[in-house]
């Protein structure tokens, strides 16, 4: 116990002491503020404000109304000009103009249809702003040509139907705090498992080529050098994480507390996080990514250690052992949105209890809600065929980084991995 406590110790610190490592952790937050701040700068300042000619044929789009649009919305100013359209389409830009709106004179309630064309250089999403406002314009001009009053269209205008979809076997969070949280928690866990299930291989594959391991396994035993390596990495995993998280909540208490939480932007952005806090239970989603983080860590790390103890210097021959572990994650990441369409569903359910896709599609389910969604006896299954997937997967994987660890030269084949791995 003592030997693999200090492979432990010495892969954890040779990895946080990294330029590398302290970078990733920093650089994180930061483009975690400067997107929330950029976001709220960009949306205030970066908008590209249109200006649009209006020719009206009809009589009905008067100053009056363009005015008053204009002053509520000023993403865009429309102009009401007196001009000939076939003059207007060639020379609007020398104008100073981005586009320009043409009223047919036949736009009445009697006589459809209502069609304003608007023609413009600029994009679909640019221009369908001005679009609204034509809209709202025009809807005045139904309002009182029907003779509905001032307080009817009020209520009109307001009567917008909210259509919320809610578990009814489960009264957690709504779907789309479900989908988000359980994306997020799916892809951590499958970005972890990528990047550092990579650095493990790779640290196996320089110590065997640099002959430590030789040196090593004198007076370690290759399990011990393995799990070590494991468990080493895997608190740089979490550590790195936690210090993000840490980052996060200081981040979030200095925006709410301070002078920016009166940006609508960053005020959406903290309402919205203690919408999450108030509708998920958060001890349970962050006990089981810890959890499901873990599991997937250790279950996959074991393979890629396996992988990285059986070839030697040359990457494409590691990356093509790799590929089909790489294949299963990235399988369980299709699963995972489908999960968050329909997590009840067959394919959502087997995939977060087969214990290959199971630390990724899970997360993406348990947000919706336990027992409600996910009942008890898929949760205890998933997490049962978990770990003693993963004490099998490191007991085979030790057999094959035993063998591996001090073979050099040969290419070995899968068949002859697959030998090593139930070598008694």
């Amino acid at each position: 116990m003592k030997k693999i406590l200090l492979i432990i110790q010495r892969e954890y610190l040779v990895r946080v002491r990294k330029k590398s490592f302290i970078i990733t952790t920093l650089l994180f937050p930061l483009l975690y503020v400067g997107l929330i701040f950029g976001t709220a700068y960009m949306s205030e300042k970066g908008t590209t404000r249109l200006k649009i000619a209006v020719v009206d044929s009809s009589g009905k789009f008067t100053q009056a109304r363009i005015d008053k649009e204009n002053a509520l919305d000023n993403s865009s100013t429309l102009v009401l000009l007196n001009e000939n359209v076939d003059s207007l389409n060639k020379h609007f830009e020398d104008k100073g103009y981005d586009g320009y709106a043409v009223i047919p004179a036949s736009t009445v309630i009697e006589n459809r249809p209502d069609r304003i064309v608007i023609k413009s250089n600029r994009t679909l999403g640019l221009v369908s702003g001005v679009q609204i406002k034509l809209n709202n314009i025009w809807n005045e001009i139904k309002y009182e040509e029907l003779g509905i009053d001032l307080e009817k269209r009020q209520l009109l205008n307001d009567s917008k139907l909210s259509v919320q979809a809610e578990n009814m076997k489960d009264k957690g969070a709504n779907g789309d705090i479900a989908a988000v949280i359980g994306y997020i928690s799916g892809f951590l866990i499958y970005f972890i498992l990528i990047i550092y299930g990579s650095q493990i291989m790779m640290g196996v594959m320089e110590e065997k080529t640099g002959r430590i391991a030789e040196i090593m396994v004198s007076s370690v035993k290759p399990f011990q050098m393995m799990m070590g390596k494991i468990i080493g990495i895997a608190l740089v995993a979490l550590t790195q994480f936690f210090l993000w998280i840490a980052f996060i909540f200081i981040i979030y208490n200095a925006t709410k507390s301070g002078s920016v939480a009166g940006d609508s932007n960053v005020s959406q952005f903290v309402g919205g996080v203690q919408t999450v806090f108030t509708s998920v239970n958060v001890p349970l989603v962050v006990g089981m990514f810890a959890f499901y983080f873990l599991g997937g860590f250790f279950f996959y790390a074991s393979l890629y250690a396996a992988i990285g103890s059986a070839v030697n210097e040359d990457m494409r021959e590691a990356q093509s052992l790799s590929f089909p572990v790489t294949m299963i994650v990235i399988f369980a990441i299709f699963i995972l949105m489908v999960a968050m369409k329909d997590p009840t569903g067959p394919l959502a359910v087997w995939g977060s209890i087969i214990p290959f896709t199971s630390p990724i599609v899970m997360m993406a389910r348990i947000p919706y809600g336990v027992p409600g969604t996910v009942p008890y006896w898929q949760l205890g299954l998933s997490i049962v065929l978990l770990i003693a997937t993963f004490i099998l997967t490191a007991w085979f994987a030790g057999k094959i980084y035993r063998t591996g660890i001090l073979m050099y030269g040969k290419k070995p084949t899968w068949k002859e991995i697959i030998k090593w791995a139930l070598r008694k």
